[in-house]
């Protein structure tokens, strides 16, 4: 553990840098440079010059915090080194930050920001070390082998579990790493940095959309593609320059009002709400999972605090937000469509794909996920366009929410997911295996069940002859309105 007493020394007192009510933190400033940073930035200055101007840029420069306040260690922490007489870590955690922010760490270290490291144990990986890659990377933290697809891919955004050799140094399979749910020697989730990036540490530059960029685009979780199609990115890309995002007071409706951010929503201050890092304070639908779930129930699951506040809460926060810029109307109607998308999305798709998919585990030959055409379709299906759609609606991406989302969620139904599902069904039966044809033939009904619903019925050629009508009537009005 990094000890305090290293940090405050020499300075005999402290100065206080804000005078904003405890409740915002306990930031505080130094008197003079310590004697230990003074001799690191003697020598820094010269080898690492960027990083001794981006220091100098930041606020800790003019709070005297600085090399030693940062990466100073215990010399029995276990990613502890004597350097030049002193011991210090490479790594700066949560916990060498809550020193001075003890806040903003208590509400990101209960966030899914924070435990995003945890996919090191799901089918993403599965993907990123076996269907994808191999054993080839060796490391002394890795003499097995490890795969360079998810040390190059997922864990630089989910964050690695960073391994120490013998004298300090890290492993380098695991580092460098700004993950942000990268799991630390001292036993913390997470990594500051992975927003305030290092040694500005800039308020501005963490409020600005493209950092978070870095993780949220893609294919399965395009936030940054989406916001950027919104009128909300239209409008800072249009006005940045009036968004004063270095004010040290960034509240939504007095600081700015061009437009809003990712952070704006999600995290920063408005007149009646102070600045939170826990970035699902304000969501009301978790949308990562194969079918959307209220959030609570996913913090739940996690043992975080959030399992003790209802989406109804959190979805008036968001909506404080919102109301800065938009009437009330306006605010309810956007949120009875988002609502009716995630209704569609989880009855129409997602239920009845997972109820298939778990009939059809027996039917595999090989007990591995993405060994079949339905795996990968179902994969699919939730995880890319389903998310697509539901992150789209979310934020008032149309194309997104349509064409790369709902659109592609209906094909890969349809065109891949449910003839892989009738294939199955076809070799169960032929198998001759009493138990694969038992299972074979509940697929089969489960399947039927499913497309002669309402929601399916058109695609075996069900559809009621009353719909049928509706659908004549519906276009002939719409030719009629345009005929001139």
């Amino acid at each position: 553990m990094r000890t305090l007493a290293v940090l405050l020394a020499p300075a005999a007192a402290l100065l206080l840098l804000s005078t904003a009510p405890a409740a915002r933190g306990q930031a505080f400033g130094l008197s003079e440079i310590s004697k230990e940073s003074k001799e690191c930035i003697e020598c820094h200055k010269k080898q690492n010059l960027v990083i001794y101007q981006q220091w100098g840029s930041s606020k800790h420069f003019r709070a005297n915090v600085a090399c030693y306040e940062c990466h100073s260690a215990d010399k029995n922490d276990p990613d502890a080194f004597n350097h030049y007489e002193q011991w210090i870590s490479v790594l700066v955690t949560p916990k060498d930050c809550s020193r001075c922010h003890s806040r903003e760490v208590g509400e990101f270290v209960e966030s899914h920001h924070a435990k995003a490291g945890r996919i090191l144990g799901s089918l993403d990986n599965v993907l990123a070390e076996v269907v994808e890659g191999n054993n080839a990377f060796r490391t002394p933290g890795f003499p097995q082998g490890n795969s360079a697809a998810a040390v190059n891919g997922c864990w630089q955004c989910h964050g690695s579990q960073v391994k120490v050799l013998p004298g300090g140094r890290l492993d380098p399979a695991t580092y460098p790493n700004s993950g942000i749910g990268r799991l630390n020697p001292d036993g913390t989730e997470g990594s500051c940095h992975a927003c305030h990036t290092r040694h500005s540490f800039s308020a501005a530059q963490a409020r600005h959309p493209d950092t978070c960029g870095k993780c949220h685009l893609g294919p399965d979780h395009p936030q940054k593609e989406i916001y950027e199609e919104s009128k909300h990115g239209i409008l800072f890309f249009s006005n940045e320059d009036k968004m004063n995002l270095a004010n040290e007071k960034w509240v939504v409706g007095e600081d700015y009002w061009a437009a809003p951010t990712c952070a704006t929503c999600h995290m920063s201050a408005t007149r009646t709400q102070d600045v939170t890092h826990d970035v699902g304070e304000r969501i009301s639908w978790n949308n990562r999972p194969p079918i959307s779930i209220r959030p609570e129930v996913s913090d739940a699951k996690m043992g975080l605090r959030g399992a003790a506040i209802p989406w109804q809460v959190r979805r008036d926060n968001m909506q404080d937000v919102c109301l800065n810029c938009h009437n009330k109307n306006w605010v309810d109607g956007f949120y009875t469509q988002y609502d009716a998308l995630i209704e569609l999305y989880n009855t129409k798709f997602a239920k009845p794909a997972g109820d298939l998919y778990a009939l059809a585990q027996p039917l595999k030959d090989v007990q591995f996920a993405f060994t079949t055409e339905a795996d990968w379709a179902y994969w699919e299906l939730w995880h890319h366009e389903g998310r697509r759609a539901r992150h789209g609606a979310s934020m008032m991406a149309p194309d997104y929410t349509h064409w790369h989302g709902t659109y592609d969620v209906a094909k890969t139904f349809y065109t891949h997911y449910v003839p892989a599902l009738r294939e199955m069904v076809e070799d169960g039966l032929a198998s001759g295996d009493d138990e694969k044809i038992k299972a074979a033939q509940a697929l089969e009904e489960k399947l039927n069940q499913v497309l002669n619903s309402p929601d399916h019925r058109w695609f075996v050629g069900g559809m009621s002859e009353e719909e049928k009508a509706r659908r004549s009537q519906a276009a002939d009005e719409f030719k009629s309105r345009y005929k001139n």
